[in-house]
């Protein structure tokens, strides 16, 4: 049976809350009907254009940790409709992540469009594997400086999509960039023609 992301999410402590808050009922209904088990190609485009996300696992002592991870745009790639990996680029060597994996491959990851106010979140089995074959070229991108020490392989258990209350509309470098592409040829054009506007007017001082 396809697991849906609530019912993954949905503990008892979980279901109290709602209950108390009075919205078990609206969740019930997105229970089993939103087996969001398989990325469609709707998800695969949007893994694809993040060059950014975050990573959740936990300890053995309970505590969880959240960190970021970014690279090259489409850094994350999607091997299969059920299926992620990414390189896991050597960072402070502290291998949190790492450790925590090790002891419980369970993650949920974060991927954000802050620009479009869209959010994907993830459940997924998580493990890091050797740098090896087929995989290795899937994942290691030569004009990227950053030395990859493993892979980890995300195997999906659901996700779903959050709705865009609350995101902060940010801009990468590359998307401002894009937007002042228009008012810079215009200014361009108009510097020209300003130019020659001043060509004119000496030529015309000068006779």
């Amino acid at each position: 049976m396809p697991y849906g992301f609530l019912d993954i999410a949905s503990t008892p402590s979980v279901r109290a809350a709602q209950s108390a808050m009075g919205s078990d009922r609206v969740f019930e209904n997105f229970r089993g009907d939103r087996a969001f088990d398989r990325f469609t190609p709707n998800e695969a485009a949007f893994i694809a254009a993040r060059d950014s996300f975050y990573m959740a696992t936990v300890s053995e002592t309970g505590w969880p940790y959240v960190q970021h991870r970014g690279g090259p745009t489409g850094f994350l790639k999607v091997v299969d409709e059920k299926t992620l990996a990414f390189a896991d680029y050597r960072g402070n060597r502290q291998y949190i992540s790492v450790g925590n994996l090790a002891a419980s491959g369970r993650a949920a990851l974060i991927l954000v469009d802050y620009a479009a106010r869209a959010r994907l979140k993830i459940y997924a089995e998580v493990e890091s594997v050797p740098i090896d074959g087929d995989l290795a070229a899937l994942i290691t991108d030569p004009d990227y400086g950053a030395r990859p020490e493993r892979v980890i392989v995300a195997r999906l258990a659901a996700f779903d999509w959050n709705c865009p209350q609350h995101i902060t509309p940010r801009f990468t470098s590359a998307e401002v960039s894009a937007a002042m592409t228009p008012l810079r040829d215009r200014l361009t054009e108009l510097e020209a023609e300003n130019e020659q506007l001043r060509a004119r007017l000496a030529s015309a001082e000068g006779n």
